[in-house]
């Protein structure tokens, strides 16, 4: 579907060049964002090898324990029905770990493998557990200590104060988290009453 938009806006924008004789500005500006994406692509590369390996490195020490000991207060009253033992409740402190140090890409693999670990465990198959939905919910929200993505490219972009938002990140992800969490509930309450 997003290819559909991206052509039509792609369409109406060459044949409003056409129309206005402006075909050269819009030449101009594909090459010119082609070359700035490139250049932004290489420069973040760098940072996601870097974290990722970072991801790699506290999944293979004591230090990931020590950061599940962090977050498992929160989980446990967000996942009450989930076994600390699990391989589901591993995947999804590793995600929500990898989250709030801002580097969602390398979030994914065990935010897949969370939601692969929970079906698993779900006895009605024809839908979602509460705890998937409860997951992905709170993975789309995720929440951010450290928004280093957001930071490499504020960086790769040379800002002056890449790391100026922080605060901001701070209180529109807490926010953000919270109130995920309470719309969920209610959400799934309401499911468990049909």
């Amino acid at each position: 579907m997003i290819d559909k938009i991206w052509c039509f806006f792609i369409i109406i924008s060459v044949i409003f060049s056409l129309l206005n004789g402006n075909l050269e500005n819009v030449n101009q500006s594909v090459f010119s964002s082609i070359n700035e994406t490139t250049q932004m692509a290489i420069n973040l590369f760098g940072s996601m090898c870097f974290w990722c390996g970072m991801i790699k490195i506290i999944s293979e020490t004591s230090l990931q324990e020590k950061l599940k000991k962090i977050i498992r207060p929160i989980n446990k009253i967000i996942f009450k029905n989930l076994d600390e033992r699990s391989a589901s409740y591993e995947h999804i402190s590793i995600n929500m770990v990898t989250n709030m140090l801002g580097i969602g890409n390398a979030a994914t693999p065990a935010g897949l493998k969370a939601v692969e670990e929970l079906e698993k465990e779900n006895i009605n198959k024809d839908k979602l557990s509460d705890e998937t939905i409860m997951f992905i919910a709170i993975n789309t929200a995720s929440l951010q200590i450290i928004p280093t993505n957001i930071i490499a490219i504020r960086n790769s972009l040379s800002s002056e104060n890449p790391s100026g938002i922080i605060v901001a990140v701070w209180f529109s992800s807490i926010l953000t988290f919270i109130s995920i969490i309470f719309l969920t509930k209610i959400y799934l309450k309401i499911r468990r009453k049909k």
